[in-house]
């Protein structure tokens, strides 16, 4: 019979004593009592650590499950850190949570924690999307928030976000050095369970009403959307937040004939209606898509439970509709907002957008039409955030996004927002209806002009302690032994952000990658395609990014380009997997 390490052993015995309650003894007794190996060894072997995304995990018993006690630590943490930022400051933070199972419940022993601290908790009473919570942050001059959230992750996850003053999420130091806080807490006592009520402030629609309006305030053609009114809308929310406010948001745009797929439209950890509540996913987009089918809509849209992320449907020259994908998304949003700006006499001096490094290079080529300048920055939006942070005063944001779907226009808020993606996709799309023009179509005009461009990510999964010592292993050998070719095409250079070098293959010259540290290793081709490899910063997952491009040749159309894209990308694959 397998036995446990004795390390975890001993970590899994510290739970079965108190302060830890009888629920919770009872069920790591249990784990041990039937010699579950697997669960207390992926329950017990780390500590809950930040990512790209924050603090993310199965709910559970365990110091690498979400539940009251990682909780507790972490905001114990957070509370600490902000009080020795802030010395003799009022200090005032914002709690919000969404749809998951245990989220209200996790979101009240956050908001208690604070409380007890003695900092000032602004609570959301119902659930609220992650943008919003970003925005009240600014908004009531407050020095950080947490949202409770797993994103789009299944219904056995939950997660913490930590937000700053700036209403971005922690960056470094600050994500670090919160860590460091939390771990010098020795025992259960140093966490201040126990609210103070008479700190806890509650928030209503009227947050709602200031939201909806700075959105509306960012519209770029209002006339249109007036004669455009009646396009037709369907919108899911996928059993999370976005319902709250999206339909309110695109109501007071002005939009009059938006149709909700009531199936999904009750909020619900369950998520009954999907595996995984992500519209990145098909089968989360299909209730939405079989709507819009039904009703023959413009444009169809389908948020994730904390609403911070947007899927987008629309019919193809065949009248078919197709899923868009987020490198697809954003270039529509840059070319329609660069656009509109540009109709209107707006220079572009001192202005920026921003993409990721996995982000598709259409985003670059389109800037250099406009002549704006485009930052890289590194996976994850809260790079965006920190970058808009730093050019605060100095340059405009514009826009930025990222290939997963998280978008955002204008600068109310510090992180990627669904809610204000709703609003302006759908202005797009009456932009373009008024011009003839279906989304689709708008698209096949961005390939006419810049070239074709295909993306791809493939995710494998290596779930727990093996998982995550596999997910090391691959990334060593693809840095020990980098391929030269492929799928037949010559590695021209690489680029690791772990080591901050990129390298020209032929030449061995190397050079300085300005930008922090990442663990994220990049092949680009000599037909410029470019092929992203890293481990995933909230999933237990290595991800593979393929944005791959025809070389120049004759004309083709958009049906062929998109054959050829795809053997390509297949070739590439094959060779990486």
């Amino acid at each position: 019979m397998a036995t446990i390490d004795p390390q975890i052993q001993q970590r899994a015995q510290l739970w079965l004593e108190k302060p830890y309650d009888a629920e919770t003894i009872e069920a790591v007794q249990a784990m041990i009592n039937e010699n579950q190996i697997g669960e207390l060894t992926d329950s017990f072997y780390k500590d809950l650590e930040f990512g790209t995304g924050g603090l993310r995990g199965i709910m559970g018993v365990g110091t690498n499950r979400i539940n009251k006690y990682t909780l507790g630590k972490a905001t114990q943490g957070f509370s600490n850190y902000l009080k020795g930022l802030y010395p003799g400051e009022e200090i005032r933070v914002v709690v919000s949570y969404d749809s998951r199972n245990n989220s209200r419940d996790f979101a009240k022993i956050v908001a208690n924690v604070f409380s007890g601290n003695g900092l000032i908790v602004y609570f959301f009473d119902e659930l609220r999307p992650t943008p919003e919570l970003s925005f009240a942050i600014r908004e009531l001059n407050c020095h950080g928030g947490v949202m409770l959230t797993a994103s789009h992750n299944p219904k056995e996850y939950n997660g913490y976000k930590a937000y700053g003053r700036d209403g971005g999420q922690l960056v470094a130091p600050h994500d670090s050095n919160v860590i460091g806080e939390v771990n010098k807490i020795a025992d259960l006592s140093d966490i201040k369970f126990e609210a103070k009520e008479e700190n806890i402030r509650h928030l209503g629609s009227e947050m709602d009403d200031t939201y909806i309006q700075g959105i509306k305030a960012l519209s770029l053609n209002p006339s249109i959307v007036e004669a455009q009114k009646d396009l037709k809308i369907v919108y899911s929310s996928i059993h999370g937040t976005g319902i709250t406010v999206v339909p309110k948001t695109l109501e007071a745009w002005g939009f009059r004939n938006v149709h909700l797929v009531e199936e999904q439209a009750k909020p619900d950890g369950n998520f009954p209606t999907v595996v995984y509540p992500n519209p990145e996913e098909r089968d989360a987009m299909m209730l939405a898509t079989n709507k819009g089918k039904e009703l023959d809509a413009d444009v169809v849209m389908a948020t994730d439970p904390d609403a911070d992320r947007v899927g987008v449907a629309v019919k193809d020259t065949e009248g078919v509709f197709q899923l868009l994908n987020g490198n697809q998304i954003f270039s529509l949003l840059a070319e329609y907002v660069l656009g509109s700006y540009k109709d209107k006499g707006q220079s572009f001096k001192d202005h920026y957008i921003v993409k990721t490094i996995v982000t598709s290079n259409l985003i670059l080529e389109i800037a250099k039409k406009y002549g704006i300048q485009c930052y890289d920055v590194l996976t994850g939006f809260k790079f965006i955030g920190e970058l808009m942070t730093l050019k605060a005063g100095k340059e405009e944001f514009i826009l930025g996004g990222e290939e997963s779907y998280g978008f955002l226009i204008g600068d109310l808020v510090r992180d990627k927002d669904a809610v204000v993606s709703c609003a302006f996709i759908a202005e797009m799309t009456a932009y373009f209806k008024n011009e003839g023009k279906t989304l689709f179509e708008a698209l096949l005009d961005i390939y006419s002009h810049y070239g074709y461009f295909k993306e791809k990510q493939v995710s494998l999964t290596k779930k727990g302690k093996a998982g995550a010592e596999e997910i090391t292993e691959m990334m060593n050998q693809f840095r020990a032994t980098p391929p030269k070719y492929l799928g037949g095409i010559e590695i021209v250079s690489i680029k690791d952000y772990n080591t901050s070098r990129s390298l020209t293959v032929s030449s061995g010259l190397e050079e300085v990658i300005d930008l922090p540290k990442s663990d994220v290793l990049q092949f680009i081709t000599s037909e410029g395609d470019v092929i992203s490899i890293r481990p995933s910063g909230t999933e237990p997952k290595i991800k593979f990014y393929c944005n791959v491009k025809l070389a120049k040749g004759p004309h083709i159309n958009y049906n062929e380009s998109q054959r050829i894209l795809d053997e390509k990308v297949d070739l590439i694959m094959k060779d990486l997997i």
